[in-house]
């Protein structure tokens, strides 16, 4: 069917219900009544549900309309007959988006008895998870920007796309702590270390939303922090694994990315995590989602259940008979939204009439919701505008925002005698080699934008040196296609496997310098791709063996969402590259890197470990975490906070003032930083505690501080922090948050090693 005849006909549509409710009783209802306070509107509306359309309101649906479906009366009408508060249909263009959801809240105001509108939700880890949205660099890749500033201009213009195209709620950010590298979702949080993660998620938060205190202006979207709580530490790395973790661990690590985003943004909703902790599914357990999140960290917004995280009490964890017990115990224990069907909070009615859940506590979730919909102005303005959706989705700043955010997340790892930059005018013919090298689907998270069009390195360097020849050769898959399953592949090459590599050596030996590409995808990295290794996967290693003996100069470029085990690279490579999942400017930002057009700046957000064997090895270290022994691998292959430059910097004039204070007092730190090279160049200062006596074990450094700044050539700059009372705390061995008078060492330096 035609789109043009379609839209006409969905405008004609509207039009005809707006002349319906124009010509319909003039009488509205208080809670229509815009110069109402929300409290007044809230309490007038539930006034008027029933316990079943209540019950709606915390119900989600994932549903795939389509233009007929929307044109079917039928459809709508049993769509409708539970009154589902929120919405999150599945990915699709942005003229369908926008004119399906219009069609879908036209139906819900004016066909429904209250005329309550929809609340849409999305998914926006890095970018709206929509067709022709800005496709920006993943989580990890934020993370290593140390840039809370820039992250938080990336998702006000996430917040400014999604709003355009009716979005309204977003399951966004997540600050879990990626403890343990084999996990399949490290890619989706901000690094290994509770401050950072903590920071860079307050930045998310006010990104989206548009403040710091949980209001949210025009063209901005309520934001969900998750997952609380333990996430990133499952036993294996397995996405639903059990959380061993003690209350100790958990309340430094783990809790506190939560504390700090809640404290300095607060986000409009949390979701909890799907593991359990001692035994109890964080869907069901009231001590942390109503003691801690609630009563502790202060967090009174909506509580949404991960997919289906109620219905696996019973079907994960065996606890619940079936999913309307499933539904009790989660709403009890403090979950009040069910995502993303709502198939066990259906039965939150029968639990009302039987007496176990009280209408005030129903009501007292039910107003969250309603209190949403009135904040963001839904009951007046529910409606988008086509026009208005394209104009920002083609706006060009965000694309510069875009290729700014991949520059900056680019890690600098190892550059052996200066090898890179690369002089654009030095080489006539450059391979280019690896899987990744020109891979253009595979290489976006399922949780960002759709079908978003990736720029390969090998089109960056080519586009960036017209007049030089560049080849490029595959070399190999990242994963074998005929055992997707195996880690190491020990079985001989078939005839393709053994062409591709040959023609990659071939090219190699005919070419001046060598930039191989290597890395994941979504098939070795994704919330349901754990892996057993940290070693490049598939033959890439081999392949980049067979490379490097050929003598030509090779550089190394890493498009991937984990740290990697890259031991051969570090021993033989000169020079490498980590780029994470860069989104859209991939082969632009590697390209600029790469000769010298920008100077990296990124720093390790996650620690690479030297084997997988190691793990649990991520910072900060307790004493002993990294003991010397004769029989195991000691040390770390590229540390947390690790990154270089081309150019470089001095320290020095540090202030601490005062040198003693009270506990309850703060203290200033400066410190000059000078760039001592030739060009310019980004430092990321980073700040380190050491509590020097203790009454319990503590870290043996922990980060409490960091600014990027950047630098002209001989240019310097004093860089400024103040350490509070909560910063220098612990939890002593009653669990009793406090600080403890005595000596705190303080480290300024441009990673955790180097200080």
């Amino acid at each position: 069917m035609d789109m043009r005849f379609i839209q006409k006909v969905l405008y004609l549509y509207g039009a005809i219900l707006l002349l319906v409710a124009c010509s319909s009783n003039v009488h509205s209802p208080a809670y229509k009544d815009s110069s109402l306070s929300v409290d007044e509107r809230v309490e007038d509306l539930l006034g008027k549900m029933t316990i079943e359309e209540k019950v709606g309101q915390l119900c989600s649906k994932y549903d795939r309309f389509t233009f007929s479906d929307i044109m079917d009366e039928h459809r709508m009408e049993q769509f409708f007959q539970s009154m589902p508060g929120m919405l999150q249909p599945d990915k699709m263009d942005l003229d369908s988006n926008v004119l399906i959801r219009n069609a879908i809240q036209r139906y819900a105001l004016e066909n429904t008895r209250l005329g309550i509108p929809m609340l849409f939700v999305d998914e926006a880890l890095h970018g709206a998870a929509k067709g022709q949205a800005t496709s920006f660099p993943q989580a990890v890749a934020m993370g290593c920007t140390w840039n809370p500033k820039l992250i938080e201009q990336l998702f006000q213009v996430t917040a400014h796309e999604l709003r355009s195209r009716g979005t309204h709620f977003v399951l966004s950010p997540v600050v879990d702590v990626a403890r343990e590298p084999r996990w399949g979702r490290v890619e989706e949080c901000y690094g290994e270390d509770p401050y950072l993660a903590g920071k860079m998620g307050a930045a998310a938060i006010r990104g989206l939303q548009g403040s710091k205190d949980g209001a949210i202006p025009e063209n901005h979207v309520a934001a969900t922090l998750k997952h609380f709580v333990g996430h990133g530490q499952k036993e294996g790395g397995r996405n639903k694994a059990p959380a061993n973790i003690s209350p100790r661990i958990l309340r430094d690590l783990h809790i506190e990315p939560f504390r700090i985003a809640i404290r300095e943004s607060y986000p409009r909703g949390v979701m909890p995590s799907y593991n359990e902790v001692d035994g109890i599914p964080m869907h069901m357990n009231s001590y942390m989602l109503q003691d801690i999140l609630r009563e502790e960290l202060g967090f009174s917004g909506m509580m949404v259940s991960d997919y289906l995280g109620i219905k696996e009490i019973k079907d994960l964890h065996w606890i619940s008979p079936d999913n309307k017990t499933s539904a009790l115990l989660a709403f009890k224990a403090g979950v009040e939204f069910d995502l993303p069907d709502g198939s066990c909070f259906a039965h939150l009615s029968e639990w009302v009439k039987q007496g176990k859940i009280t209408e005030k506590e129903l009501d007292h979730a039910v107003a969250k919701i309603l209190r949403l919909k009135f904040e963001l102005g839904l009951f007046e303005n529910p409606y988008v505008d086509v026009e208005e959706a394209r104009k920002i989705s083609k706006d060009q700043t965000h694309w510069e925002l875009a290729r700014k955010v991949a520059q900056e997340s680019i890690v600098l790892l190892k550059n052996k005698n200066h090898i890179l930059p690369l002089a654009s005018d030095k080489y006539k013919r450059i391979a280019v080699i690896g899987p990744n090298a020109d891979e253009r689907t595979q290489l976006i998270c399922r949780y960002g934008p759709a079908n978003a069009p990736i720029k390969t390195v090998y089109q960056g360097i080519k586009e960036r040196l017209p007049h030089t020849e560049v080849i490029y050769r595959k070399g190999c898959d990242i994963i074998d296609p005929h055992f997707p399953e195996s880690e190491v592949l020990d079985f001989p090459k078939t005839t393709e496997e053994a062409r591709l590599m040959e023609e990659a050596i071939h090219a190699a030996k005919q070419a001046e310098v060598v930039v191989m590409v290597l890395g994941g995808n979504e098939l070795t990295v994704r919330e349901d791709r754990s892996r057993t290794s940290l070693n490049l996967p598939g033959r890439q290693e081999e392949l980049l063996k067979a490379v490097c003996a050929t003598g030509k100069p090779v550089v190394l470029v890493l498009l991937d969402g984990r740290a990697s085990s890259i031991n051969y690279a570090a021993a033989h490579v000169p020079a490498i590259l980590h780029a994470w999942f860069p989104g859209e400017f991939c082969g632009q930002a590697v390209a600029e890197a790469l000769f010298g057009d920008y100077n990296p700046g990124g720093r390790l957000a996650v620690t690479f470990p030297k084997s997988v064997g190691q793990i649990p090895f991520a910072f900060p270290f307790k004493p002993g975490s990294d003991e010397s022994s004769s029989t195991s691998v000691y040390g770390v292959l590229y540390p947390f906070g690790h990154g270089l430059s081309y150019t470089t910097f001095s320290y020095g004039d540090l202030k601490i003032s005062p040198l003693r204070q009270g506990v309850q007092g703060d203290i200033n730190i400066s410190c000059k930083i000078k760039n001592t090279g030739k060009i310019k160049g980004d430092e990321v200062v980073q700040l380190y505690l050491r509590d020097e006596v203790s009454s319990v074990t503590t870290y043996t450094k922990v980060l409490r501080g960091f600014e990027r700044i950047s630098l002209e050539a001989g240019e310097e700059q004093m860089v400024h922090f103040r350490l509070r009372p909560q910063d220098l705390g612990l939890w002593d061995k009653n669990m009793n948050f406090r600080v403890e008078p005595g000596k705190f060492k303080v480290m300024i330096g441009s990673s955790s090693t180097d200080i």
